[in-house]
């Protein structure tokens, strides 16, 4: 799916945070909370997953809840030969990659990478300098999260543009 530009409104940024703040609620409590009919709740939603705009109604899953605790980024040089299609279907199977992200400036790649322990890491690390057409890795390793990932802000601030 293509996401598309999608200028936010008032409603759209109620909803999103409702969502957020309550992912279990039901259409209708969505249209009564929100003083609106529930085929415009539909809609709304409907046009803000088909955008791109909402991209899942999953649930947040901590790692280090579920066991592990190290979070780490590496930026990985990749060699230009085997190209990034070929490094990201190798860093896809790496279940401990969460994210992966092409970069300007000295690397190529920055992945979000948890484990269970230090020495988890490494072998998740040598895991993902096993494949011959990453160069080489840089680690820095996360001591605490200040902010966690959030959009519920950007969300807000969008209506105001």
């Amino acid at each position: 799916m293509t996401e598309q530009t999608v200028q936010l409104d008032e409603l759209d940024a109620r909803l999103i945070t409702l969502l957020h703040d309550e992912p279990r609620i039901g259409m209708l409590e969505l249209s009564r909370r929100l003083a609106v009919a529930r085929g415009t709740v539909q809609a709304r939603l409907d046009k803000l997953t088909a955008r791109g705009a909402i991209r899942g109604f999953g649930p947040e899953v901590s790692p280090a809840a579920i066991g592990f605790g190290v979070m780490s980024f590496v930026t990985l040089e990749i060699s230009q030969r085997y190209g990034h299609d070929a490094v990201t279907s190798h860093l896809a199977e790496i279940p401990e990659v969460l994210e992966a992200h092409t970069t300007t400036g000295g690397g190529d790649i920055l992945c979000r990478i948890v484990a269970r322990s230090n020495a988890d890491l490494q072998r998740v690390i040598d895991k993902i300098v096993g494949y011959e057409g990453i160069r080489r890795a840089h680690t820095i390793i996360a001591l605490a999260e200040l902010i966690p990932y959030r959009t519920v802000p950007l969300t807000k601030a969008a209506t105001r543009i």
